[in-house]
């Protein structure tokens, strides 16, 4: 699983975040303020909102740049049985270089790299981090507008084109007010590019911090199977669900806590999993980058 928290962020600001049928009944229910009638404050206008949710992760990652922390992600693969054919949990130190965000394995199954696995996870990030640099900048020679790896950029104008919002209402989640809209996509909606293919066929649920105007919760599932490129693009199963959590660091930005996906799924190289994912990060720190152990790489280390 690479680059697994970013991929979980830019997902969810398109509202692909899922659970299904009674667990996304009960959480509604157990989040829902007794006296919720009797709230009778004026909503925010959802689209505008969504604009200012844009805004703020763009500040957010500018934040974020700044920070490592660690993500220990565990996959378990189905049988396709209902049963587990394995489980696989790797360790990875996350954080930016050059511009680029890069996951750096540390730790497979709890145990350290040996030395030439250490070293063959340098070339990977080398080679990885530099295919990025090139791949923006000629984006950027074209004009077009990308995320840091170069991918084409999904604007929340353009997810307000591909889908709908409805059913706004305010809801307590951990002792602070929160904005929560659904979202549907729409199977019909003429796309410019694969990725906003996927997005057509996404319903979910966000949560929008109403303080912060960031989001800090979001689940939904993809209600058809599709598939780009024969399926070597995106392959998605019908049903494959996620959801995802932020949390606020040091008082001064939200940042990804929790992934969960349940399914068949993959795309590109965001995320692949046949059965179930779930990524925790933790140990968020600020550091600076001290010295170069490889080229065109720096280690990071605290300030």
């Amino acid at each position: 699983m690479k680059r697994v928290a970013r991929s979980a962020v830019l997902l969810t600001l398109a509202l692909c975040w899922p659970v299904t049928g009674a667990l996304a009944q009960t959480q509604h229910t157990a989040n829902q303020p007794a006296s919720a009638a009797e709230d009778t404050r004026p909503l925010p206008d959802i689209p505008t909102l969504m604009h200012e949710v844009e805004a703020r992760q763009k500040t957010a990652e500018a934040i974020q740049k700044n920070y490592i922390y660690h993500s220990t992600v565990t996959e378990q693969e189905s049988d396709g049985h209902n049963g587990i054919r394995k489980t696989e949990t790797r360790g990875y130190d996350v954080f930016w270089v050059e511009g680029v965000e890069v996951s750096r394995l540390t730790k497979k199954d709890g145990k350290d790299l040996s030395a030439k696995e250490q070293q063959k996870e340098n070339n990977r990030l080398n080679k990885e981090i530099a295919k990025a640099k090139k791949k923006r900048e000629e984006a950027e020679q074209q004009g077009k507008s990308t995320d840091p790896r170069g991918n084409d950029e999904i604007t929340v104008s353009r997810i307000l084109e591909l889908g709908s919002f409805s059913n706004p209402r305010r809801i307590k989640l951990n002792g602070r007010d929160t904005i929560v809209v659904d979202y549907t996509g729409d199977p019909k909606a003429k796309t410019k590019n694969r990725a906003e293919t996927v997005f057509r066929d996404l319903v979910g649920t966000v949560w929008v911090d109403e303080q912060d105007h960031v989001l800090v919760k979001a689940e939904g599932h993809f209600v058809n199977a599709f598939k780009i490129g024969a399926g070597l693009v995106i392959n998605i199963h019908k049903g494959t669900s996620f959801s995802m959590a932020q949390t606020k660091i040091n008082n001064e930005v939200w940042l990804p806590e929790m992934f969960e996906g349940q399914g068949e799924a993959r795309m590109l190289l965001l995320f692949n999993f046949k059965g179930t994912v779930r990524m925790v990060n933790s140990d968020y720190r600020k550091f600076r980058t001290t010295s170069t152990i490889l080229p065109e790489m720096g280690i990071p280390s605290q300030p």
